[in-house]
């Protein structure tokens, strides 16, 4: 398992762009957590800091779709960074701003998530030009779903570290000072200075065009659905039996899940179609969702909490292959945006789904939606499955080599419509 990583990981530049995305996605990672715990410094008051967190969450998904058809018609270099500097200015405006004037701390927060830049789309269309191989680049994206694992476990540890040695305050321009250097990393390494997105056909809805691709954000809308009303569920259950301490277990549980799950996935070579594959993903992981129902004690239901994760990195490494086969041509960045952007916002209407559900029924109704979530997404994946095939000599897999002039294009696929 780890000989395939590490054959990856020693590929020229490949280490680098991955640290320095997830380093540069910091920020985004733990912004939520950073302002919440800053407002609440300030002396404002919960419902102020959800506010701003929910501004902050809104001009995230605004901007990944806008800022990754920028990348594609202008590059990595030139949005990327100005994008990373513009969106640290705006929360480090914030950090020393504070909540008075109210009206700034909205614009700052706005701006803040509105440029965040793209990194994570970026990497995913860098991956065919780092790797030679089609498996190589399908085991990156496992790797990468699972060292995203790894960040969302570390990132509110440092903004908890920080919080404790300096300030609130400190955190916030910290972790983007961190975020800024991160990217540049990234902008100033040779592929992302090479790359260039394939030559487009000017359309309004630019990678929104692809049914393919539509289908995808379709299914992918409720698995965030039911990844968000998990977090709301179990802060229910938890509050029950045992308080932070268990709703931290839990949290980690999913975590861990995921982890192994995604290292395992991606340690293996997949024969077949990857649409057929992905709704067997899709399946198990509805299935697993199940279990958490039962809400057994604490210990159990960590246990469950584990089994919960184990198909979800599987899920979204899945998935990237597909949104790269579907994205029409010179929109491949845009197309791995909207795929965060629906995720994100698919988690924020499970939280707030799952909200009153859990007030009315307790956390055994809550986890509920996770598992009814996890269905429907199975079956948009089955209602549309002929949509989702490609058609033969009709699309590229991820290893076509668009930005390597000199390099075969791999078999079984055409060159002429690459993503």
């Amino acid at each position: 398992m780890a000989v395939g990583y590490l054959e990856i990981l020693r590929t020229r530049h490949a280490a680098r762009l991955l640290a320095g995305t997830l380093v540069g996605r910091l920020p985004n990672i733990t912004g939520a957590m950073a302002v919440m715990l800053f407002v609440r410094a300030e002396g404002g008051s919960y419902s102020l800091a959800g506010a701003l967190v929910a501004v902050y969450g809104v001009a995230n998904a605004v901007g990944q779709p806008v800022l990754g058809r920028l990348v594609d018609l202008h590059g990595q270099p030139r949005v990327q960074l100005a994008a990373a500097l513009v969106s640290a200015l705006g929360m480090v405006g914030f950090a020393f701003t504070g909540v008075e004037p109210l009206a700034a701390a909205y614009v700052f927060v706005a701006v803040a998530g509105l440029f965040t830049p793209p990194l994570e789309g970026g990497l995913r269309a860098l991956w065919p030009s780092v790797l030679r191989k089609d498996e190589q680049v399908h085991r990156a994206y496992a790797m990468d779903a699972v060292a995203q694992e790894v960040m969302f476990t570390v990132g509110p540890l440092l903004v908890t570290l920080s919080v404790s040695l300096w300030s609130a305050r400190a955190a916030l321009v910290l972790l983007n000072v961190i975020g800024v250097l991160g990217a540049l990393s990234v902008v100033v390494s040779a592929p992302s200075r090479a790359w260039r997105s394939a030559p487009r056909e000017a359309h309004w809805l630019g990678a929104l065009r692809s049914p393919g691709l539509l289908v995808m954000l379709s299914a992918f809308l409720f698995v965030g659905i039911a990844l968000g009303s998990i977090t709301v569920a179990a802060a229910s259950y938890a509050d029950s039996r045992g308080g932070d301490a268990v709703y931290g277990w839990l949290m980690a549980g999913l975590g861990l899940g995921a982890l192994v799950g995604g290292t395992v996935y991606g340690a293996r070579q997949w024969s077949g179609a990857p649409e057929r594959r992905l709704r067997v993903l899709v399946a198990l992981l509805a299935v697993c969702y199940l279990p958490l129902m039962l809400v057994p004690g604490p210990v159990a239901m960590t246990a469950l909490s584990v089994l919960a994760g184990v198909f979800l990195a599987p899920c979204i490494a899945c998935s990237f292959v597909l949104v790269d086969r579907h994205a029409p041509r010179g929109t491949v960045t845009e197309a791995f945006s909207w795929l965060v952007t629906t995720f994100m916002v698919g988690s924020s209407f499970g939280t707030g789904l799952a909200g009153p559900v859990v007030e009315a029924g307790g956390a055994l109704w809550g986890f509920v939606v996770p598992g009814a979530a996890g269905g429907v997404s199975l079956l948009v994946l089955l209602v549309t499955g002929r949509v989702l095939v490609v058609p033969r000599g009709g699309a590229v897999v991820a290893v076509a080599a668009e930005n390597d002039p000199n390099r075969a294009v791999e078999p079984r696929f055409s060159s002429g419509d690459r993503a």
